[in-house]
């Protein structure tokens, strides 16, 4: 008999986080699961892991591939699924207890719900709680909430009904950033329904460093995005597209100050964001105002220091 549930969790040189990740799903108070670690050619002790625990509990299942990115090692679990729902987790990332209870009660009871997810708590590097939630909308979504941010913040948040993979299709495995965006935004097109929980499910890993390029990645993933939606919806994205863009371009200030990048890489995306649409300040004048004070300021700070050790 197919379980209710089929984990699917993609790992790529996860070794140091991963078995938290998984002592997060075999702990769930719902049991009725499969959990499916796809390893995409890790170059660490991840694959060691993962088989291990494959070992000890019945219910994991270990598969190993050559590395294709996380969209292709999705899809490869979704593929390997007979299951009425399938939730994601990425291996650094962990569920509370309630986490598949909650969903499945909330699937159940909605059966046009496509798409169930929870809020979500940012954690340290080290996996310790910060208390800090992160904000989203959790009811009435529709196809332009997700031109403008990720209400679900994580592909580790959802929860999705199989027969929406049926009929909407899988990840864009031609995409590496905001790829899971995609995803939503057909699922946001069809008949089905996205909605959240109101409650805190999720724990998920803030990175401990980044660069630049990936930053830059992620604007050309959400471009692409963009690219998509246009075909799809162009009126919509006519609606939206200048407004969304600065929303998009304020957020990688944002995320540019926190992985303490160059300061000009963060001026760069807030001035463009700026350029885009300055009512963003209008729009969302508290997160805008902040960012605004914390990037410039970090910049002008780092310009006179710079300036003061100049021969």
């Amino acid at each position: 008999m197919n379980p209710t549930f089929t984990v699917v969790m993609p790992a790529y040189n996860a070794g140091a986080f991963i078995p938290q990740t998984i002592e997060s799903v075999l702990s769930q108070t719902f049991t009725d699961f499969e959990l499916i670690i796809i390893d995409d050619g890790s170059k660490d002790n991840t694959a060691a892991i993962a088989f291990n625990y494959s070992n000890k509990d019945k219910r994991v299942k270990f598969l190993s591939q050559l590395n294709q990115g996380v969209s292709a090692t999705r899809n490869k679990g979704i593929n390997h699924s007979n299951s009425k729902y399938i939730a994601f987790i990425d291996a650094d990332d962990k569920w509370l207890p309630d986490n598949l209870t909650s969903h499945f009660k909330h699937l159940e009871e909605n059966p046009d719900l496509g798409v169930s997810y929870g809020k979500v708590e940012f954690l340290h590097p080290d996996g310790k709680h910060t208390g800090k939630i992160a904000r989203a909308r959790l009811k009435a979504l529709q196809p332009h909430h997700f031109l403008y941010n990720n209400p679900t913040m994580t592909v580790s948040n959802l929860v999705v009904r199989q027969q929406v993979f049926q009929e909407i299709g899988y990840f864009d495995c031609t995409m590496n950033y905001s790829e899971d965006l995609d995803f939503l935004f057909r699922v946001a097109c069809s008949d089905w329904k996205i909605e959240g929980i109101d409650r805190v499910l999720l724990g998920y890993r803030t990175s401990q460093g980044g660069l630049s390029s990936q930053l830059y990645k992620m604007e050309e993933g959400w471009e692409t995005l963009m690219t998509k939606a246009r075909v799809r919806a162009p009126e919509l994205v006519e609606k939206h597209y200048f407004r969304a863009k600065s929303n998009h371009l304020c957020y990688l200030a944002r995320r540019a100050f926190r992985l303490g990048v160059a300061s000009q890489i963060g001026v760069d995306f807030l001035n463009r964001a700026l350029n885009s649409d300055w009512q963003l300040v209008i729009r969302e004048p508290g997160s805008t105002l902040l960012t605004m004070m914390f990037v410039y300021g970090n910049h002008i700070l780092k310009s006179r220091k710079l300036s003061r050790i100049a021969p």
